[in-house]
């Protein structure tokens, strides 16, 4: 968990400081400068976090011919067709009938990605794997016995 929110934190940073620089591009434009010029600037004052050479010609090119908009565009993004509460209430199903099966099993028995089994799994039924079985995240280790206990009883009733 503590590295994820490093890494939102280091996300959130470099989106202030590209934010930054380009209202540092827009003002160069506005001077009148070559967009080269800020570029190297811009490499000066921010060093390994400055935006790439094509990024900055990229803005500056659209400041020049108008743009006003210091804000990046939304990104349309790829849909998730996977991750779908069908295919959630099927993994749950394929689990529960049979619970020591692997994610890659899992995947290849539904044509599913791995990973998106493994985030249906972790996030959308909150299992995880515990002594070769997926079992529910709040089992404690009492209760995971318990569990694995009456399991193998009805493994020798069937």
């Amino acid at each position: 968990m503590r590295f994820f929110v490093k890494q939102f934190v280091c996300v959130k940073e470099t989106e202030e400081h590209n934010f930054e620089q380009r209202c540092a591009i827009k003002f160069y434009d506005k001077l009148g400068e070559i967009g080269i010029e800020t570029f190297n600037k811009l490499k000066q004052a921010y060093g390994e976090h400055a935006l790439s050479r094509s990024q900055v010609l990229k803005w500056y090119k659209a400041f020049s011919e108008g743009c006003e908009s210091i804000k990046d565009e939304p990104h349309s993004g790829r849909p998730s067709t996977s991750k779908t509460d069908n295919n959630v209430e099927k993994v749950r199903a394929l689990v529960h009938s049979d619970r020591q099966l692997t994610v890659q099993m899992i995947a290849s028995e539904l044509n599913l990605n791995h990973t998106t089994v493994h985030q249906v799994l972790t996030q959308e039924i909150a299992m995880r794997k515990s002594c070769g079985k997926t079992v529910p995240k709040n089992l404690t280790i009492r209760r995971t016995c318990l569990h694995l206990l009456e399991w193998i009883q009805v493994k020798k009733i069937a």
